[in-house]
């Protein structure tokens, strides 16, 4: 059975466990005939104004660009032998302008704890000006918990 809490503050900080725990997701998309794609990827996350924001470097793909214009919405679903879990509905756009972009590169190399942070110039050469350096903006409407142990399930939605 699944609590609903409030607050993102609520399940912040085991959302924030999950990730460092886990790493990396399956970020999974939507085809134009409604079909799922998943990936693993490896995005990074913060708390503006209480709610959580996900930042994903990556290649800016035909597939994902297809799906994505398609259909915005996408899921981040992190999950470790232990059953511990955690799942992010969001609605997702590519980001083009620069500044966000120089900050979200020095949030993967300094803000964010490795094995999550990680410098992403061994990907992009050219920094984060590089025009192969793709920045997806992801905003959760649904974020769910489940603690393996017991299955106790959490959600946040805004």
């Amino acid at each position: 059975m699944a609590t609903t809490v409030q607050s993102f503050a609520e399940i912040e900080e085991e959302f924030n466990r999950y990730i460092r725990d886990i790493v990396y997701c399956s970020l999974v998309t939507v085809d134009s005939k409604g079909r799922p794609r998943a990936r693993v990827l490896l995005p990074i996350w913060e708390v503006v104004d209480g709610r959580p924001v996900g930042w994903l470097a990556a290649y800016k793909t035909p597939v994902k660009t297809a799906h994505l214009k398609n259909n915005p919405h996408v899921t981040c679903a992190y999950w470790n032998p232990r059953q511990n879990c955690m799942f992010a509905d969001c609605t997702a756009e590519w980001i083009e302008d620069q500044q966000v972009k120089n900050e979200v590169w020095e949030l993967y190399r300094k803000g964010s704890p490795a094995p999550v942070g990680y410098d992403p110039q061994r990907y992009w050469s050219g920094g984060p000006s590089d025009p192969e350096f793709g920045l997806l903006r992801m905003d959760p409407f649904r974020v769910q918990v489940v603690r393996g142990q017991d299955l106790k399930s959490r959600i946040w939605q805004p």
